[in-house]
């Protein structure tokens, strides 16, 4: 991996660490718990995290399997929601084996590669044209999220995240 991918992918894994870690200590009521008018839980955006981001964007555009590039018209409001019977913990093992996929996906790429795939449909106006493209727009999705996660985290329990250095080992 280039120097470019590198500096990238590492701004990105400081946005993953964020996100579970303002989660953790949690309980799964407080997890489970919708504490905006939107309606979403922490659980649910993990979920939204795993599926319509780490799955979606690697797997499905960069990558291009086809099943996982056209997931996002079909239903992707659903993926917003934790389903019956799934538990925190599976939620969290599903992000973090959606992460070592996306890793994996990242270990073939170069920075100037085109996407495998592109969603017809959903946005005929525009189209990200390579992999570093693709990979600043998920950091900043990414990022985005994690500043919701910490106002519903606040919300919940009154506790800031701070992860400390985030360019330590």
């Amino acid at each position: 991996m280039n120097a470019e991918l590198e500096a990238l992918r590492g701004a990105l894994d400081r946005q993953r660490a964020h996100v579970t870690g303002v989660l953790d200590g949690l309980s799964e009521e407080q997890l489970r718990r919708p504490v905006l008018p939107s309606g979403w839980s922490c659980l649910a955006l993990l979920r939204h995290l795993t599926l319509d981001v780490e799955r979606f964007w690697f797997r499905g555009v960069i990558a291009g399997a086809p099943a996982v590039a056209g997931g996002l018209t079909a239903g992707a409001r659903t993926h917003w929601y934790v389903p019956e019977g799934m538990g925190p913990k599976e939620v969290f093992a599903d992000y973090r084996a959606a992460v070592a996929r996306s890793d994996a996906v990242l270990a073939t790429v170069t920075a100037d590669q085109e996407p495998a795939a592109w969603p017809t449909g959903i946005w005929p106006t525009w189209r990200l044209p390579d992999v570093r493209h693709v990979l600043l727009h998920v950091i900043t999705e990414v990022a985005c999220h994690c500043g919701h996660l910490d106002a519903a985290r606040e919300l919940l329990d009154g506790t800031t995240w701070l992860g400390g250095d985030p360019y330590a080992g």
